[in-house]
């Protein structure tokens, strides 16, 4: 298990189309990788930003984890839907980390990370929204992320520290009482609202 990418990304537009119009909308979800080691301070990477801190950001979506394996997967979705091939970068799910080898049934909420210098903990899975429809290219891919439980997690920071591309990623089990994979398993046979 190890850290792939690292990316962080400032606040810019996005255009989302709405009642047949495009309208500008403000996100983070730009999101480039850097090289060497980033600091990591309690509400995140340096140099990261959210632009809407109700749905992002904060103590217990300081740092969003998505696993490298599912990119093949949103390739093909992603040519399917468009007509043509665009290649994914790390980071192009809004991730601050693109990470190998920890998938969302692997990892429980409460679980910790310990990555570089920094202890993370799980706290819960992404709940996408109409923005990544934008990013990705495609109007249903919100629904595509529900229905495939390929949320990826968001993490709290225990310790602050660095993180760099090549970090082993050692998990430390939490209680294991619920894993991101049953909450997004019971959120998309609907038998669970949006608890966050």
């Amino acid at each position: 298990m190890r850290v792939l990418s690292v990316n962080v990304g400032t606040v810019g537009d996005l255009f989302v189309r709405q009642s047949d119009a495009m309208r500008r909308v403000a996100t983070g979800i730009h999101k480039q990788p850097l090289d060497g080691p980033v600091a990591v301070g309690r509400i995140g990477l340096a140099g990261d930003e959210q632009a809407d801190l109700t749905v992002h950001g904060g103590l217990n979506k300081a740092v969003y984890a998505y696993p490298s394996e599912h990119y093949a997967f949103w390739l093909a979705q992603r040519t399917a839907a468009l007509k043509r091939e665009e290649a994914l970068a790390p980071g192009a799910m809004g991730e601050n980390l693109t990470i190998q080898g920890l998938l969302e049934n692997d990892v429980w909420i409460g679980d910790r990370l310990r990555i570089g210098s920094t202890l993370l903990q799980v706290t819960e899975p992404r709940h996408p929204c109409y923005k990544f429809n934008a990013k990705m290219g495609f109007g249903h891919a919100a629904k595509i992320m529900l229905q495939s439980g390929y949320s990826g997690f968001y993490l709290r920071v225990v310790e602050t520290g660095e993180i760099a591309a090549g970090d082993a990623i050692a998990l430390i089990a939490g209680p294991r009482e619920t894993s991101i994979m049953q909450i997004n398993e019971r959120r998309r046979k609907g038998r669970q609202q949006d608890l966050f």
